[in-house]
C-alpha cells in the first residue's frame, strides 16, 4: 500500500500504521480513509495529501 504525504506540514499516513489516535486501524489504505478525516498534525484535508514515490 502506497504511502502520502501532507503538502503542508510533511506529515506522512502510513496504511501499515494507520492512524489509531483517530480510530483507524493499521492497513487501512488512504483510499478507504473517511472523507472528513483530517492530517493529525495541522488538520488539513484528504485532498492537501500527494502519494510519496
Amino acid at each position: 500500500m502506497k504511502k502520502y504525504e501532507c503538502t503542508l506540514c510533511g506529515y506522512i499516513y502510513d496504511p501499515e500504521v494507520g492512524d489509531e489516535d483517530n480510530g483507524i486501524e493499521a492497513g487501512t489504505a488512504f483510499e478507504n480513509l473517511p472523507e472528513d478525516w483530517v492530517c493529525p498534525l495541522c488538520g488539513a484535508e484528504k485532498s492537501d495529501f500527494e502519494p510519496v514515490e
